[in-house]
């Protein structure tokens, strides 16, 4: 190499001016161009069981979007969430620690503070210090404001900016509960100060309509709980009065979340961002927009999951739209299993027909049985995955740990303390490996895990009492043993105890969930 050079540069005095240019330029090292790190887009779903999506078996609906997600990435058949309810998952997804650890952290009732305290490592703040932009659309559910609560007329802090977004656009707690409006950053959008409003535990005044006193009136009937305000012509969970200007009409959530979403996509097309788009379909009140109304053979149920792959659709043309595919991880899970009467006369379980919603496992919401935690889990990022099926374990808890990696960042000692970086599995290296084992808990007050070792399921009811088995009846409490272990290889239903015939197998995993449980972390 040195003699070539010596010999170009002996005859450079013999050189016409062009190429003695030409010369420069190949002998001057070019500098290497910055690799732009990847957006990450995480879709959650609500209450979408396993066997809700025709990708993973279903046959009385399609869900063409979600499908094609499914062909051009990775479909998990071991991808779980942490809990079988909602708060409980997205505290864990956002701070990579199990909710059980933290008090406090079951389903939110509409006045509740802000459950991620300012100072907490979460996926966004961690992904933010990275560089990137970062935004939360869609249902919270995590509580808003201090010690005493939401503030409504008010600033609504702290929330979502405090622990690492740049923005949000929130159905505050979830469409059952109390209050029907949006907040943007840190105020209820659209609200007049001459109409104030107020969120409460108890009936404002003895002529405040309810789904007691006015069920006449209601379009969707309640079948428990769900009896208290009405609003848009749908009975909820709390009491509320004013606001008026700021409420919505529960047909338009999604369209709302999917503008604000393709807003921002296109916004931030230049550089790296976050977002968490976090769907509120299929929980209840089911009332997707008219155009999917009577999509499905299902009732509302069905027509909302239809309405959930439309809204995967858009996000995913808006991507191709901005040139953005191909420098984009795109994960799709959801926060619990299904259930079908959760409280309103919606004709889920009349229509259920033979769809199976949880898929070939037993259970669902508020369970530990596989059905409750163990749903549809798709990674996709086009030209980086190949497209394939994955058994690893892999889990919404661990999204926190392994998006740091794949942005480059190191964990501060302490953050996220059960998240596992397990984002080889999650982009289909060869040979990469998941999780060795997973706590599941339901919503945190019950005392009841379940743990997944290999192909061992450890159940733990401290209360000898097991809710929502099978997932196609109404919600009730089956009576079990304090431990039950299944094989899940031989018995994925959880429908055979051999707890008796493998003595040490449960004997050790007893063990192992009553360390995790009283260990600080388990990482």
């Amino acid at each position: 190499m040195y003699r070539l050079l010596d010999h170009r540069l002996g005859n450079v005095a013999r050189m016409p001016l062009l190429g003695l240019a030409i010369l420069l330029l190949t002998l001057t090292p070019v500098p290497a161009q910055e690799t732009r790190p990847p957006n990450v887009v995480v879709i959650m779903a609500d209450d979408l069981g396993y066997g809700d999506l025709s990708c993973y078996g279903a046959t009385s609906l399609s869900t063409p979007h979600i499908d094609q997600l499914a062909d051009e990435g990775i479909r998990f058949t071991s991808g779980y969430c942490s809990a079988s309810t909602c708060t409980p998952t997205r505290y864990s997804l956002l701070t990579g620690a199990y909710a059980f650890r933290t008090p406090g952290t079951g389903i939110a009732p509409p006045n509740s503070p802000a459950i991620i305290q300012p100072g907490t490592k979460t996926i966004a703040s961690i992904l933010k210090s990275a560089g990137y932009r970062t935004a939360v659309i869609g249902k919270w559910h995590l509580g808003l404001g201090g010690p005493d609560g939401p503030d409504w007329n008010g600033l609504l802090k702290p929330g979502p900016l405090e622990i690492g977004f740049d923005e949000c656009y929130l159905l505050p707690t979830t469409n059952d509960r109390v209050p029907q409006v949006y907040v943007s950053d840190h105020r209820v959008e659209n609200l007049d100060p001459n109409d104030p409003l107020w969120v409460g535990n108890k009936k404002p005044s003895p002529d405040h309509p309810t789904g007691i006193t006015h069920r006449e009136s209601l379009k969707m009937d309640w079948s428990h709980g769900h009896n208290a305000t009405i609003h848009n012509g749908i009975s909820r969970i709390g009491f509320y009065t004013g606001g008026h200007a700021a409420r919505f009409r529960d047909e338009d959530l999604a369209d709302k979340w999917v503008e604000k979403s393709k807003a921002f996509i296109a916004e931030n097309r230049d550089r790296p961002f976050f977002l968490f788009f976090s769907s509120h379909d299929i929980h209840v009140p089911r009332m997707p927009h008219e155009r999917f109304q009577g999509a499905t053979s299902l009732g509302f149920r069905g027509d909302a999951i239809i309405q959930l792959d439309w809204c995967v659709g858009q996000l995913m043309e808006s991507l191709e739209e901005n040139d953005l595919a191909e420098n984009t991880l795109v994960v799709f899970c959801s926060d619990n299993g299904p259930v079908l009467d959760d409280g309103y006369k919606d004709g889920a379980v009349e229509k259920i027909g033979d769809h199976r919603a949880a898929g070939p496992f037993s259970g669902g919401k508020y369970s530990v049985y596989e059905g409750g935690t163990r749903t549809p889990f798709i990674t996709r990022w086009k030209g980086t995955i190949k497209p394939g099926v994955s058994d690893n374990l892999v889990a919404t808890i661990d999204l926190a740990h392994s998006c740091s990696k794949l942005a480059g960042q190191e964990l501060p000692d302490g953050a996220c303390p059960d998240s596992i970086n397990v984002l080889d599995a999650l982009l289909g290296k060869v040979g990469a490996k998941g999780r060795d084992h997973l706590v599941q808990q339901d919503n945190g007050t019950r005392g009841t895990f379940g743990l997944r070792s290999g192909k061992w399921k450890l159940q733990r009811h401290k209360r000898k009492s097991a809710r929502n088995v099978v997932v196609e009846r109404q919600l009730a409490n089956t009576a079990v043993p304090e431990h039950q272990l299944f094989d899940l290889e031989a018995d994925p239903a959880e429908k055979r105890n051999v707890i008796e015939q493998h003595p040490e197998v449960a004997k050790r995993m007893i063990k192992q969930l009553d360390d995790i449980i009283a260990a600080k972390q388990t990482r």
